[in-house]
């Protein structure tokens, strides 16, 4: 009977250690999940602020590109309004052949003619 007795304390110690040790697994386990979970809720705060510094940044470009646009089609609509280069020539040849300073020179001398 006393070699029953070891045997089932035996037992018992080894039954008793191993509930020892799979709470410690489990202890172990819980802690990981505790760090994991952390990591996981710093992480998602950090890309939630990048995200949104990226939002703001794109919304600052989209407003850019639009003030491009708009000064791009201002420019556009105002190139219609210069004159082209072969305008500029046939304007010059004609202010050449008018010549109205020497018309009002000539209209001058013959008016102070008449009059003489």
């Amino acid at each position: 009977m006393p070699e029953q007795m070891n045997q089932s304390i035996g037992y018992q110690n080894n039954g008793s250690m191993h509930i020892k040790d799979l709470e410690e697994k489990q202890n172990l386990l819980k802690d990981r999940i505790l760090l994991i979970g952390q990591n996981l809720v710093d992480f998602k705060e950090e890309n939630s602020e990048k995200i949104l510094e990226m939002k703001k940044e794109f919304e600052k470009m989209k407003q850019d590109i639009d003030r491009i646009k708009s000064f791009v089609e201002i420019i556009s609509r105002e190139f219609d309004r210069f004159a082209r280069k072969e305008d500029l020539e046939i304007l010059s040849k004609q202010a050449k052949m008018f010549q109205p300073l020497d018309f009002v020179k000539k209209s001058d001398l013959k008016k102070i003619r008449n009059d003489d």
